[in-house]
Formats: C-alpha cells, sequence, structure tokens
C-alpha cells in the first residue's frame, strides 16, 4: 500500500478537514495520480466533448450502458434492455440498487436511490438549447409532437424507461454510452446551478472531494459504488484519484519518472525517442520499472481538401481529382509512422475506417505509396514532374507540424510544392469550420464505436459551419448509402454499405488519410488493472496499486 505522499499538495484532500487531519486520515491509502496538462474546466457531463474532460468525468458518473474493452454494449445502472422490432422503441429496466453520492443537495446530507426520472431529467436537460451542450445531437432523432415537443421520454415507473425514436437509428444504443448520457440528480443542479461543474454529484466509482484550479484535482472512492468484481468484490479499489494541471510536458514526463505520476498517455516528442524503440517497444533500460500498454484507438488522420466548386478558385489545382490522387500516393506512410510516431499506430492504407472499430477491413485497399503512380497522375494532369503547378498552402497547428514537413519533403521529390503554415488551435478549429482553408490537417475521433459515425463527415447534408462535414465533398451516391445504412438493422448488411463508402471516398480522393491512431499508455510496474480500449477511455474502477 501506498504512503500518501506530501509532495505536490496530496496533503489538500480537504473539504471541511485540516491538512493535517485529512493527512492522518489517508494514511496507507492507494491513490492512482495522473496529469492534464491541458486543463479541467468543468466536470458537468453535459459538456465532456473531448478527452481532457471525459475521463474525470467516467469516474464521478454512469449511465444506462457502458462499452467494455472490446466495444461491446453492456449493462451499467440499466440491467436489462428491450429493442422493439421496427427500432423505435428502447426500454430500460433500471437497477434498483443505484445511489447518488452523498451531497448537500439532498436531505441529511446523503445520496438518493437513481430512478427512470432522473435519466428523462438528465436528457431533457441535454436537449434545452438554454444549457447549449454539445451533445444535444445525440437526441436528434428522439420522437416529438407536432408542436416541436419532446415526447420520446417515457417513466413507466421508477425503474423502466422507455426511448422512442422518430426513425430507426441502429447506432442509438452504443451512444447512450457517451459521458453526456450520464445521470444527474435535478436536486444538485438546481443547488448549485451554473457552478454544477465544479461540484459534480453523481454515481460513478469515485465521488468528487476537491478541486484547486490548476493545481490540484482530488476524487475519493465511493463506498456506495454499485459494481462489483468477477469475484462479488466491490469496486473500485483504489482509494483516491489525484489530477495534477503540470502544463509543461518536459515537467510532465520527468514527475513520472521521479514516481510522482503513475501514468503517460500518448507518444509525444518530448519523450517518445526516450522511451520507445523505433519499432514501437519500450526502450530495454525502462522495461524493469515500467510497462507499455497499447491498443488500436478510433481516431484517424488525415489530411482534408476543400471540394466545394462555390467556394475554391476555379484555378485551384486541388480541385484537379489526379492531383489529389498524386498526393495520396506521393509519400511513404510506413516510414512516417517508423520516424515520426515509433510505430504507434497503423498507415492508412486501407481507407478512411480506423482500425478497431467493428466494421474495418483490411481488404479495401487505399493509398500506399507508389511515386512512379504519383508522377503518372502528375502527368495526366498537365504537371510533368510538378511543372507550373502552384505552390499549395496546408494549414495545420504545432502538434502535427512535423508530420506534414516530412510530406512536404516527400512530396518535393515528385515536384509537389507544400507550403506549411502553422495556425494556433482555436483559430485553426475556426477556419477549418467556416471552410476558410483549401488543404487542411484533420483528425476524427469516434463518439461512439460505429462506422456511421466517420461516414457522416462527408453527407452533403451536414456541410460545415452547420455540420462536420469540412470537405464539402458531395457525391448522390454517397449520401444514398449513407441514408441507406443507418436504416439497415443487420449489422453483416450495414457493414458491406459502409465499405462501399469507403471505396466512394478514396475513388474520389476527398482526403490523405495519414494512420490510424493507437493508444499508448505507460505506466510504473505497480499499477495493475489499467488495461485499454479502442475508445482510450480512462476505466480506473479496475485499479489496483501493489507494491
Amino acid at each position: 500500500m501506498r504512503i500518501l505522499s506530501l509532495i505536490s499538495g496530496l496533503l489538500i484532500l480537504f473539504t471541511m478537514c485540516s491538512p493535517q487531519q485529512v493527512h492522518q486520515e489517508h494514511i496507507g491509502k492507494t491513490v492512482f495520480r495522473y496529469n492534464e496538462s491541458k486543463g479541467i474546466n468543468t466536470l458537468d457531463p453535459a459538456y465532456a466533448r473531448n478527452q481532457t474532460l471525459i475521463w474525470p468525468v467516467n469516474q464521478l458518473f454512469s449511465g444506462l450502458v457502458q462499452l467494455n474493452d472490446s466495444l461491446e454494449i453492456e449493462p451499467c445502472i440499466a440491467s436489462d434492455w428491450i429493442i422493439s422490432e421496427n427500432g423505435l422503441v428502447y426500454t430500460f429496466y433500471l437497477r434498483n440498487d443505484v445511489y447518488f453520492h452523498d451531497d448537500a443537495c439532498f436531505p441529511c446530507n446523503e445520496g438518493r436511490k437513481v430512478t427512470s426520472h432522473d435519466f428523462s431529467y438528465s436528457f431533457t436537460r441535454i436537449i434545452d438549447p438554454s444549457l447549449a451542450s454539445p451533445g444535444s445531437w445525440i437526441f436528434n432523432r428522439i420522437r416529438t409532437n407536432s408542436n416541436g415537443e419532446i415526447t420520446g421520454f417515457k417513466t413507466i415507473n421508477d425503474t423502466v424507461l422507455e426511448i422512442t425514436l422518430s426513425e430507426p437509428f441502429p447506432p442509438f444504443l452504443g451512444m447512450l454510452s457517451m459521458p453526456y448520457c450520464f445521470a444527474i440528480p435535478r436536486e444538485a443542479v438546481e443547488k448549485y446551478k451554473s457552478e454544477f461543474g465544479r461540484n459534480p454529484v453523481g454515481t460513478g466509482p469515485f465521488r468528487f472531494h476537491y478541486w484547486k484550479e490548476d493545481e490540484k484535482l482530488i476524487l475519493l472512492k465511493n463506498n456506495k459504488y454499485f459494481e462489483k468484481d468477477s469475484l462479488g468484490i466491490s469496486l473500485p479499489y483504489l482509494d483516491a484519484v489525484s489530477i495534477t494541471f503540470i502544463k509543461d510536458k518536459q515537467s510532465e514526463f520527468l514527475e513520472f519518472l521521479k514516481g510522482n505520476i503513475d501514468f503517460l498517455s500518448g507518444v509525444h516528442p518530448v519523450y517518445k525517442d526516450e522511451l520507445l524503440t523505433r519499432s514501437g517497444r519500450l526502450n530495454s533500460k525502462y522495461r524493469d520499472k515500467y510497462q507499455l500498454i497499447t491498443d488500436a484507438y478510433l481516431n484517424t488522420e488525415y489530411l482534408g481538401f476543400l471540394l466545394d466548386e462555390n467556394i475554391t478558385d476555379s484555378t485551384n489545382p486541388l480541385r484537379d481529382i489526379q492531383v489529389r490522387k498524386a498526393i495520396n500516393y506521393g509519400f511513404d506512410r510506413k516510414k512516417m509512422m517508423k520516424y515520426l510516431r515509433n510505430n504507434i499506430g497503423v498507415p492508412a492504407q486501407s481507407g478512411f475506417i480506423p482500425v478497431g472499430i467493428p466494421s474495418f477491413s483490411n481488404d479495401l485497399t487505399g493509398y500506399y505509396h507508389h511515386p512512379d503512380t504519383a508522377a503518372f497522375l502528375l502527368q495526366e494532369a498537365g504537371y510533368p514532374n510538378g511543372k507550373e503547378l502552384p505552390t499549395i498552402t496546408l494549414t495545420t497547428t504545432s502538434d502535427y507540424l512535423d508530420l506534414c514537413e516530412f510530406i512536404q519533403y516527400e512530396l518535393a521529390g515528385l515536384g509537389i510544392r507544400l507550403k506549411i503554415e502553422v495556425a494556433t488551435g482555436a483559430s485553426f478549429r475556426n477556419r477549418v469550420a467556416n471552410s476558410n482553408l483549401d488543404f487542411f490537417r484533420g483528425s476524427w475521433i469516434a463518439d461512439y464505436p460505429d462506422a456511421e459515425n466517420y461516414f457522416l463527415l462527408f453527407v452533403t447534408d451536414n456541410f460545415s459551419p452547420a455540420g462536420p462535414n469540412y470537405t464539402h465533398f458531395s457525391n448522390p451516391l454517397y449520401d444514398s448509402l449513407y441514408y441507406r445504412s443507418i436504416k439497415t438493422p443487420y449489422e453483416k448488411e450495414r457493414y458491406k454499405i459502409y465499405r462501399e463508402m469507403d471505396s466512394l471516398l478514396i475513388d474520389n480522393a476527398a482526403i490523405v488519410p495519414l494512420y490510424y491512431d493507437q493508444s499508448a499508455r505507460f505506466t510504473h510496474k505497480k499499477v495493475k488493472g489499467l488495461g485499454s480500449n479502442p475508445m482510450n477511455m480512462l476505466v480506473l474502477k479496475y485499479v489496483q496499486i501493489v507494491d
């Protein structure tokens, strides 16, 4: 067991107690410590739109269903469910032993039992325009009446909830595993109002304890948590989770080496060559002390073209499909992954859908390195050896500058001249969303484990800025296949349609797929049970610290 460290402020585990009292109380307790360099601004599930927020929210709250490490949908607060034959009505049967965390919003400061009314309230809250939740789209297909009022949430009794859709949508059940759909109590929202995100009350394996902005967030074990392990032992095993907010990645890495942080996530230039070999293995000098956990991660990195002829200049060479294909064939993805990512990730040579998603297929042939084909395509486009081809501007953020410079160098050998423009994160996202960039670096991380989540990026009805179709790709056949797929309940048939759609994206060179991401988790050997999953969800309820 670990003695709770005095270093880095772990003394501050109090709400009403003095630091000395709290330290005495937690002697011998096990604490999992990780750093969030980007900071946390809210713990309200309604705003958990990125990994930074999803990770802590996932410790504090829970929903009707959850995903296991194989992305299979499993019971959570709902012990069972039935989907009607027409795919419209979802009936959930809730456990009757789930309680919200103890909190001052409840009488006697004791947690209240969760009922179906809490989910109806939580879902209705997400849809409320005044909340401006980025997750409201999840319920776009909920049944409404002629006045536009929501009628699709029905509480049959305290333990039975009925959700009715306006049209079938097979991915819907998986979407309910997202943090936006976690249960929250009305009492807490009414008590804390706009400050609920700083006073979270949920049902998760850990409960909120202390938060000092830019310094530390402490979560303590929920002794009333409802889940048990396969031996009937109550979860979680840990006594606490401590999150620091060190912004500098070099400092974060040093804290990990010193043992003050238990976990590093991702492959960062600061430490990738120190920890990893070119082949993606842990360097030999660290193998006795640390462990590396890798897994497929549902994230595709790509370069996007703006294809809207109403926006782009008629002289823009990227409007020529031959030029776009030449770029796709013109660089070596395998070499890029080896030298820039230490082989953490898979070269994207099978279309847009990443490894790890259930419908992924290696049978689909995408783009690979073939300079002769690229040169032929340039000649067909009227640019032999790149002659008279205008310089093409590729816009990225600093995090991906090395990848873009690699592609720039490789394409230069074909006579394709790239100019790299580096934009800040907020400015970059705004320009992409508003169709202000002809050629840009993009990524798409799955919100739920269905390829539909990727294919919606290229539907005509989803043109940005109203939707996520940032390339403004438009193809009638693609659109018809998409709408057919979301009405197809049978997986095998749906997956066949998905492959047709991916083939269309390849044939039209709508994007330049770069790589299918992998998660990389570095932990001390004493951390057991962390595991991994293709959603890169941080699941701490099974973690143990074993000295």
